[in-house]
């Protein structure tokens, strides 16, 4: 067992455990798993939905469990589901209506899972306006999505785990101005989700009170673990109340610099295996000193 309080170790993905290419490298993979081997319980807590992170988690070879859509779907590298908070429809109706000017940017999340993929998984109206921004995940997620136009029409039978409006950052405070003036805001949890140096801003809205913080604590509390021996690696706005919540909360040195003005301890960026660092550090594996404060 290891000699460190920690019993838990939950794990942004992009701009975390992944480089700038998204690519997973060794000395992070062999780091999880010495933890795992050591008896720590490894979450991966993504904004990714459960699908497109699980070729991540099938990399590191080990059990895990995966907090996906920012908090909306906890469910094993196994496929057994722990629990799901999703966003009910008739929010999402009212969300997309008050949000009209900005269908283009829009994709709504279904919980489909399957043995193969399920080209309703992801709803667009249509991909123009997306693939000026996020390319590479249209490309990598086409087996699962399906266009409706209008988007309402895709709202009749479920509700999704969520909605995502995505876009430059500057046209993004525009969604988010328009966001703010809803009606409807008690019902509904906003996640930001920004890389500065790829001029993309990602809004994901959520039921009221899902995140990936409200996700980790309440498994902590369903497995009686105190959060103090909970480590939480995160880089990002979506990442701060899992980092609020965890014990020992470790931010990316990639990570934006108001992020840095928490106080939260720093490891490396995700081009120096920063996750490996935070974890040879907290097993005794590493260097003497791997994490550090601002």
């Amino acid at each position: 067992m290891v000699t460190s309080a920690i019993r838990v170790l939950a794990v942004d993905i992009d701009g975390t455990l992944t480089d700038p290419q998204f690519h997973v490298s060794e000395r992070n993979i062999q780091a999880l798993r010495t933890a795992h081997h050591e008896g720590i319980e490894i979450i991966l807590a993504t904004g990714r939905r459960h699908d497109y992170a699980l070729p991540i988690a099938r990399q590191l070879g080990i059990p895990v469990l995966l907090l996906s859509s920012n908090g909306a779907l906890l469910r094993s590298s196994d496929g057994e589901t722990v629990f799901a908070e999703r966003l009910p429809a008739s929010t999402a109706r009212k969300l997309i209506r008050h949000m009209d000017a900005f269908r283009g940017h829009a994709v709504l999340t279904f919980d489909r899972p399957g043995n193969e993929p399920r080209s309703d998984s992801l709803i667009l109206e249509r991909a123009d306006e997306l693939n000026n921004s996020i390319s590479r995940w249209l490309e990598v997620n086409r087996p699962y999505i399906k266009f409706v136009a209008p988007l309402e029409d895709a709202l009749r039978d479920e509700d999704p785990l969520q909605a995502m409006y995505c876009g430059s950052i500057t046209f993004m405070e525009t969604a988010q101005q328009r966001l703010a003036e809803a009606k409807f805001l008690d019902e509904v949890t906003i996640v930001k989700t920004q890389y500065d140096h790829r001029d993309l801003c990602i809004l994901d809205i959520l039921t009221h009170g899902c995140s990936k913080g409200h996700a980790l604590r309440r498994w902590a509390q369903e497995q009686g673990v105190d959060r103090r021996h909970i480590m939480a690696i995160g880089d990002n706005y979506n990442d701060l109340e899992m980092l609020e919540f965890a014990g020992l909360p470790v931010l990316m040195g990639n990570a934006n610099e108001d992020l840095k003005r928490n106080g939260f301890l720093l490891t490396g960026n995700n081009e120096e295996n920063g996750v490996a660092q935070a974890v040879e550090g907290l097993l005794g594996t590493g260097f003497p000193h791997p994490i550090r404060r601002e």
